[in-house]
């Protein structure tokens, strides 16, 4: 399958927003900036409009997904909105019992750890991703030229949840499970890549304009461990979109040893979390990829000389790259005010 014809990346073809060229390796006249988790819980209208309505069932309704895309869009001005869901939306529509725990996150009824258990996992059905394409379609009939950008979690981010049954910052589980029954490990990194690559393959195809894999998780591997266990199922849930010909982004949390491999899963543009100077990453990546971040989520508390500062410095070592597109090293923490980061917006178009 390929873009219609109103896709918006064929629409922009000739004059690609400044969003798609930076991630293409271009410099635009001003540094592009989105933030992740842009769209949730800073934001008082989001809290306004979540209220009696489930994590997971907001993801489902169109309506609703939608707009909550497109409130930090009107609010900050950024340069791109990121589809408001959850890394285990797949996991939900494929019909595994997942639910979100205030406080603590994903949650699963029934932990996957056998070659049973992977057995039972369902394939996922086309069709039931048909409240993501319309929410896709919704939003960026009213982004205008402000790209969207997909959002999907990586296979090993997703089996983590799935063999924890839960958050957890070690992993000490599932990276057993990776180690001692390699042939399980295979068969649910490739469910997992299978239902990720079709969930962002339907975001795309809806009309979004880029596509990025968050791997929240990778941050517990060995390099080692990284490239023989773990890249190749990323790569296969890219391949379900590389035929769409949209720039793809790979970012984990932790991951500044991995920046090479995770490059190496095919995308244009790697982020690089607030650990590592961007200038350093880009030492690590070589000139073929465009870097995305990295500022300290921490500052958006600190006083605004101090953010001002700091901003500076990741614009500054950020032309090291071939390309630049701005944001954090995480996502934005529930309790900031979002008046910063309409500021830092206004700050990265006025300077970059």
């Amino acid at each position: 399958m390929s873009l219609h014809d109103s896709h918006p990346s064929v629409l922009q073809r000739n004059d690609p927003p400044a969003l798609i060229r930076a991630y293409r390796g271009e410099r635009p006249a001003r540094t592009p900036v989105w933030f992740m988790r842009q769209a949730g819980r800073s934001l008082p209208e989001y809290r306004e409009l979540r209220v009696g309505t489930d994590m997971l069932d907001a993801c489902l309704n169109p309506e609703l997904a939608s707009e909550i895309t497109l409130q930090p869009v009107r609010r900050h001005g950024v340069d791109a909105g990121i589809f408001f869901s959850d890394i285990v939306i797949p996991v939900r529509l494929s019909g595994v019992d997942v639910r979100i725990v205030a406080g603590r996150g994903p949650v699963l009824e029934s932990p996957v750890r056998t070659a049973a258990d992977v057995a039972s996992l369902p394939p996922l059905d086309p069709a039931a991703l048909a409240p993501i394409r319309d929410a896709v379609a919704l939003t960026v009939a009213e982004l205008g030229t402000t790209p969207l950008i997909g959002f999907a979690g990586a296979p090993y981010t997703l089996a983590s949840y799935l063999v924890e049954g839960g958050p957890s910052k070690e992993q000490l589980k599932t990276r057993a499970l990776m180690h001692s029954d390699p042939e399980t490990w295979a068969a649910l990194l490739t469910w997992c890549a299978e239902i990720t690559g079709a969930f962002l393959a339907a975001q795309i195809e809806a009309g979004a304009s880029a596509g990025q894999l968050f791997d929240s998780w990778a941050g517990s591997l060995s390099l080692a461990d990284y490239t023989n266990h773990v890249a190749p199922f990323s790569t296969r849930a890219l391949d379900a979109v590389r035929h769409l010909d949209v720039p793809l982004v790979h970012f984990g949390v932790g991951t500044g040893e991995l920046l090479a491999a995770m490059r190496d899963v095919g995308v244009d543009t790697v982020g690089v979390d607030w650990r590592l100077p961007l200038d350093e990453a880009v030492r690590r990546l070589g000139p073929g990829v465009s870097v995305q971040g990295n500022i300290d989520p921490a500052l958006l508390r600190a006083p605004w000389p101090v953010l001002e500062a700091h901003i500076v410095a990741v614009l500054e070592r950020g032309r090291a790259a071939r390309g630049h597109v701005v944001n954090l090293g995480h996502g934005v923490p529930p309790d900031t005010d979002p008046t910063v980061l309409t500021r830092i917006v206004e700050f990265v178009h006025a300077n970059g």
